[in-house]
């Protein structure tokens, strides 16, 4: 940054050029193909689909509108678009407007080179701070959005008549950036017809004033399809001057699901207690989310977000990493008996029909829950190789498991059972390698033994009473 122009006459001395901030996008983008550059670092699952979309909107030089249920990564790829901008800019010293150097649109701006020539102050703008982002609500008003006459200006002496009474709203500061308005439909209809010149003239008037701003900035855009129906809509001439509209998705595998759950989820925990889920339970969590989304009991056009599965694989882990402070140990597997932690996490991450009361919404969570559970045995075991836990169980000996009892504790009740605990070590091994060789191997053992259970009781080979945190297995 020591090294750049300083000055206006320095910086034509320097060769830079001026470039439109969708021509400079269009640029960096092309640049990131051609080097095999991933477009989105951290965005998995729409490599084929959603970022494809997006590349040609921006070769386009569209403004674009991001269309999804909540919890798709809208805003978190709206954000990442700064990427496709330069490192930094030149702008004019202390210009509102961010200036270009070459073709200053303020009157501050103007004045500056008029004034000062080629000695004009030159400063760098980071593209970081080249994008604005406004979540929509009803009470924005257009001199939010573009701007107002600044009547405390005008009592410290700033006359009407001159363009210096003027304070700029949102839009106005993006130029040369890009500008981005999150859950679009929530806007009032009348706000939204002020975005029209924006869209299409890319200027702006404020208060009927005498100056036209013409503005250099892109204009992006989310919004949920529901929101069309609910809260509000996108007036249609507004859809009219967006360029292409952007559909997104919710992952379109369970292992994708999964993978973005880890990436995500607050996993590595600080208090002395090394805790871990294994991969079967990793899979009921995001089962649970997938069943969801295709629940008739779940109202599908407001959609369960990724954030329910992140939020679930956390509290998994912290009712593991409770159970773990309470009995002074420093390792933890999470268990089938944790998933009762996944109710609180779940709750507000979706939203039950019409046809369902409200106060069933735990008893629905259960029942999804539970039918995760059975389609993840069924994947990985089969009831037939547990007959001897079934007849161990309708010989009158009930098998009680808890999550306060210890490991030991477990695997002592596990023993009990004619072969049970052979069966549950050889398990360990084939449904997570990694976790039986460490010192997690004898906690996943408690785990494994739990999953066969709990299978074993959605198939109807036994059944389950739960009192408090105590669950008995009866004939």
């Amino acid at each position: 940054m020591s090294n750049l122009p300083r000055t206006l006459g320095e910086l034509k001395a320097s060769g830079w050029k001026s470039v439109p901030v969708k021509q400079e996008m269009r640029r960096n983008l092309l640049a990131k193909l051609r080097r095999g550059e991933p477009l989105f670092p951290g965005i998995v699952g729409y490599e084929e689909t959603v970022i494809p979309q997006i590349a040609n909107g921006i070769l386009s030089l569209h403004d674009m509108l991001f269309l999804g249920l909540r919890g798709q990564g809208k805003t978190r790829m709206l954000r990442q678009l700064v990427q496709f901008l330069d490192p930094v800019i030149p702008m004019i010293a202390g210009s509102e407007l961010r200036d270009d150097p070459y073709a200053p649109i303020s009157k501050f701006g103007r004045d500056q080179v008029a004034d000062r020539g080629d000695d004009c102050p030159v400063e760098w703008l980071p593209r970081e701070q080249r994008y604005y982002e406004k979540l929509a609500t009803p009470d924005v008003t257009i001199a939010d959005l573009i701007g107002e006459i600044d009547l405390i200006k005008h009592a410290g002496g700033k006359h009407l008549a001159s363009e210096d009474v003027l304070h700029y709203g949102l839009i106005p500061r993006s130029h040369r950036g890009i500008f981005c308005m999150n859950e679009l439909p929530d806007l009032a209809p009348k706000i939204q017809v002020g975005l029209f010149n924006v869209l299409e003239e890319r200027d702006v008037q404020i208060r009927g004033f005498p100056v036209r701003l013409e503005l250099d900035v892109a204009m992006v855009f989310s919004a949920n399809p529901e929101d069309y129906t609910n809260r509000g809509r996108i007036v249609t001439p507004l859809k009219d001057r967006i360029g292409s509209v952007v559909q997104t998705h919710y992952p379109t595998s369970r292992d994708l699901g999964m993978q973005i759950t880890r990436e995500n989820a607050w996993a590595e925990r600080d208090g002395g207690i090394d805790v871990r889920a294994p991969k079967f339970l990793q899979e009921v969590v995001e089962e649970t989310a997938r069943l969801a989304r295709s629940s008739s009991h779940v109202n599908q056009a407001s959609g369960v977000s990724v954030r329910m599965s992140i939020a679930n694989l956390e509290n998994l882990l912290s009712n593991a990493e409770r159970r773990a402070a309470l009995q002074g140990a420093t390792h933890a597997v999470a268990r089938l008996s944790d998933l009762t932690a996944l109710i609180s996490s779940s709750r507000g991450k979706l939203e039950l029909t019409m046809a369902e009361e409200p106060d069933q919404q735990d008893k629905v969570l259960s029942r999804i829950v539970d039918e995760a559970v059975k389609n993840v045995f069924d994947q990985r075991l089969k009831t037939s190789t547990f007959k001897n836990v079934v007849e161990h169980v309708e010989a009158g000996k009930n098998l009680e498991i808890s999550d306060r009892l210890s490991v030991p504790d477990c695997l002592a009740r596990f023993s009990q059972v004619r072969d049970f605990a052979n069966q549950i070590k050889s398990l360990t091994r084939e449904l997570d390698p990694e976790l039986a060789q460490g010192p997690h191997a004898d906690e996943l053992q408690v785990a494994v033994g739990e999953l066969i259970l709990e299978g074993l009781y959605c198939h109807n080979r036994l059944n389950k009473a739960a009192k408090g945190n105590q669950t008995s297995f009866k004939a």
